[in-house]
Parts: C-alpha cells; sequence; structure tokens
C-alpha cells in the first residue's frame, strides 16, 4: 500500500496575490480551505480511482499567516484507508517568494468516503488490498 500512497500524493503550489488576502492582509482561511479540499479530493481519487466524497473536516490548524509575496505548497496524502473511509492529510507549507525560509503554515484532515448511488455510503473498491 505504500507505494499507492507514494503515487497518490498530490502537490499544488500557489502565488499569493491581492485578491486571496483577508482584511488583515494575510491569506484568507476559507481559500486556504478550498486548496485543501481540492487537495484532498485528488489524493484521495488518485488512491482510489473512484468517485469520493468529503464528509469530514477535522483537525484544522492555522499554524502561521501567511503573507502576500509568498509561494505556498498544497500537500496532500492518505494517512489511513479503511473498508468505508479513507484519511487524507493536508499540509500547506509557506516559502518566501523572494527568500529562502519554508516552513508549515496549514494542516487539516480530510476523511473521504465512496457513496453508492443513492448517496449512502458503501465499501470502497481499492485497485489494491489493504494491508
Amino acid at each position: 500500500m505504500q507505494h499507492q500512497i507514494e503515487q497518490s500524493t498530490t502537490r499544488q503550489c500557489k502565488a499569493i496575490f491581492p485578491n486571496t488576502l483577508n482584511a488583515n492582509g494575510t491569506l484568507f482561511g476559507g481559500e486556504a480551505m478550498r486548496w485543501m479540499d481540492e487537495v484532498a479530493y485528488i489524493t484521495a481519487t488518485r488512491f482510489t480511482r473512484q468517485r469520493m466524497f468529503t464528509i469530514l473536516t477535522d483537525k484544522v490548524r492555522f499554524l502561521r499567516a501567511v503573507r502576500p509575496d509568498s509561494i505556498v505548497e498544497v500537500v496532500g496524502f492518505v494517512e489511513k484507508a479503511e473498508a468505508v473511509k479513507l484519511t487524507v492529510k493536508v499540509e500547506i507549507y509557506m516559502e518566501e517568494m523572494y527568500g529562502e525560509t519554508r516552513e508549515k503554515a496549514v494542516e487539516a484532515t480530510f476523511v473521504f468516503a465512496s457513496l453508492d448511488e443513492n448517496c449512502r455510503p458503501h465499501r470502497i473498491r481499492y485497485p489494491f488490498e489493504l494491508e
């Protein structure tokens, strides 16, 4: 399963521009959450190759303010695979656009389920054996 985790790890980079800032002049938390949910969804889909749905966002931690003139990298990886649920950890790293500093700024856990045609959770049909 470690190979599938590595193959499904997803990374997206974003530049922090004025349209992503809040009234305090830092990255708007809702924008960060949107990016994280998108990366988590892509990670879950790449891991299972099925239609996945976010059912829970948990342990959201804003660790550092993300300032303008930063580049962020949003990284998602599978933390736990179960019969009906898949847990994806997403981290946002911030780095200075014109410097050397890189720090973790935000982290969260997203839980996904595969739903049937009646929108009820059903067993995930992994393309490999669970360990």
